[in-house]
């Protein structure tokens, strides 16, 4: 459908039509926002120490000792939050009136695991999932594979979206999908287990991303081209981080994971009406020859922004939709040639790279000195100025450098945390405010760079790959601040590491500012040393080539094999 935008130009570019889509597109993506960043507070772990029975004959002096001090991950002395002074020590000292610290040398006591369970501190919270199925001390793991499986199920969600879009249409995935992450995301409430709570918690990441990708994708093909660059760069971005904002919010109203869960659900029915309001993608019906249903649409968009329509509107397309269609491309072309194969997995790589740094920065809010809630409305606050500015850049600026200048500042800022001391803790949480801003930043452009880099036979493709790619990344980002429970400064000294080498590597990618869109593979801007290479020609002609070699200097000893190889 080469000609659809000229087709449909008569509609204009921002009347009544595109302004109501627009608005309601942007506000579906609000959900996205508080819903893909909520287990921040879901999951996060209040303060907890061994709990001691109320019947056990244990004297208030000793409840206030039963606790044993430990070196904690700073280095630092503080009170164990896995074991306990043995408890049948501390009942028998506590019937002989012995005070600890005073008649009790405390080194010399034994101690014990956590046997009846833990106490968790409520300032904070007054339930979570950690506190609710105790993934504390033996159990910690599992806390950082919630949140994981939650990232796993927005790459498959990322995935499936494309297919069931191209097949059922992008507004039934967009409304199905709110359907999907409501139930969910409410029956989640009463999960048995934490393994139960996993498996549902899954399906809300699938309903998340699906739906997102889904109202992106729609958006896109319903406005022109103008409408579109500010629909993608800016619209969605700014709400989804309204929705962000939003989060903490929720979390600092309800302080229980349950509550949290209702209040994510309650404003999701709000959206459904989306039905109604929000047409089908003309450009998927005309695809599916539904050439009627799509110019009923376009006949629907002219009467609302009063514009008279001709009598035939997608009649010249209609011989276009039913016209065979060339090679289809896949995945595999991605890593075909050399000059592609060295643009994918360099791209790949920074993916990776931005994702790791922009939700392990996110879930580290909750660890920052100060209150939780503040700290992640801020890093969601943050993420406004970053996509305008973000849009400024892309339109005016070189893409290796913003890539360079974004991934660096990223990394630098996280490793200047590690240099500052313990004390100047409101520094900390700056630099870590400003490396979100740039992660943020990074991360709108790569989208851009995507979509400018590849041809159009592979760019769809290759934009779904590569956020896809990326999910390794989100999925990752979790044990990475998993490791502060070892060293307070290893998480964001390998992702401070980890960015700078990215940055560097972002530089071997070509230039594509002010270059023109390529729609075919050749014409793809040159990688790094394949300028002037032909093509490779695969190890079968490779060893043709050797066996050739080895028969002419057999035959004869002064061969050239330099030339003996060419003639083949």
């Amino acid at each position: 459908m080469s000609d659809f935008e000229s087709t449909t130009a008569f509609l204009g570019k921002w009347g009544r039509f595109q302004q109501q889509v627009f608005f309601l597109l942007c506000l579906r993506s609000i959900p996205t926002g508080y819903i893909g960043l909520s287990v921040v507070f879901l999951a996060d772990t209040p303060q907890h120490r061994c709990f001691i029975p109320a019947h056990a004959n244990v004297s208030a002096a000793w409840r206030n000792r039963s606790v044993p001090p430990e070196e904690g991950p700073g280095g630092g002395l503080a009170l164990s939050q896995c074991s306990r002074y043995r408890l049948e020590d501390m009942v028998r000292f506590s019937e002989g009136d012995l005070l600890p610290g005073v008649d009790v040398n405390l080194t010399n006591v034994a101690t014990e695991g956590c046997l009846d369970g833990w106490e968790y501190d409520q300032s904070v919270y007054t339930s979570t999932v950690v506190s609710e199925w105790d993934l504390v001390c033996d159990d910690q793991w599992k806390k950082p594979l919630t949140s994981s499986v939650f990232f796993f199920g927005i790459l498959i969600g990322s995935f499936i979206s494309g297919q069931l879009s191209d097949r059922f249409g992008r507004k039934i995935v967009t409304i199905l999908a709110l359907v999907v992450q409501a139930f969910f995301t409410f029956i989640s409430i009463f999960s048995p287990s934490w393994a139960f709570f996993c498996c549902l918690y899954f399906f809300v990441g699938v309903g998340n991303s699906s739906g997102f990708v889904a109202a992106f994708v729609l958006g896109t093909e319903i406005f022109g081209p103008h409408v579109r660059k500010i629909f993608s760069t800016l619209g969605s971005n700014l709400v989804f981080a309204v929705g962000y904002m939003l989060l903490p919010l929720f979390a600092f109203i309800t302080r229980d994971w349950k509550m949290l869960l209702v209040a994510l659900t309650l404003p999701i029915p709000l959206y459904l009406p989306l039905w109604w309001y929000v047409p089908e993608s003309p450009r998927w019906l005309l695809s599916q020859g539904r050439v009627e249903e799509a110019e009923a649409i376009i006949r629907e968009a002219a009467k609302k922004n009063k514009i008279e329509p001709p009598s035939l509107i997608f009649a010249p397309l209609q011989e276009e939709t039913k016209s065979p269609k060339g090679k289809t491309q896949n995945i595999c072309d991605l890593i075909g040639s050399q000059n592609i194969r060295g643009v994918s997995f360099t791209l790949w790589m920074v993916w990776i790279c931005i994702a790791i740094a922009y939700f392990a920065v996110s879930l580290n809010t909750v660890n920052l000195h100060g209150n939780s809630y503040l700290n992640c409305f801020l890093s969601a606050t943050v993420e406004l100025p970053a996509y305008v500015l973000s849009w400024i850049m892309f339109r005016r600026c070189s893409r290796r450098l913003c890539l360079f200048s974004t991934l660096f500042t990223t990394g630098l800022f996280l490793l200047f945390v590690q240099l500052m001391p313990a004390s100047m803790t409101l520094s900390k949480t700056e630099l870590c405010m400003i490396a979100k801003f740039a992660v943020t930043i990074a991360f709108s452009i790569v989208y851009g760079y995507t979509v400018e880099v590849y041809p159009t036979v592979l760019r769809t493709t290759a934009l779904g790959t590569s956020s896809m790619i990326a999910r390794i990344g989100s999925i990752l980002s979790p044990y990475i601040i998993y490791l502060r429970s070892y060293s307070l400064s290893l998480p964001y000294i390998l992702i401070g590491c980890f960015s700078v080498l990215c940055a560097l590597l972002s530089l071997l990618l070509p230039e594509t500012y002010g270059m023109p869109l390529p729609d075919t593979i050749s014409q793809m801007q040159r990688f790094p040393g394949t300028e002037g290479r032909p093509k490779s020609q695969g190890p079968k002609r490779y060893i043709r080539q050797v066996r050739h070699i080895r028969t002419c200097s057999r035959r004869r000893n002064n061969v050239d094999l330099c030339h003996c190889a060419q003639t083949r």
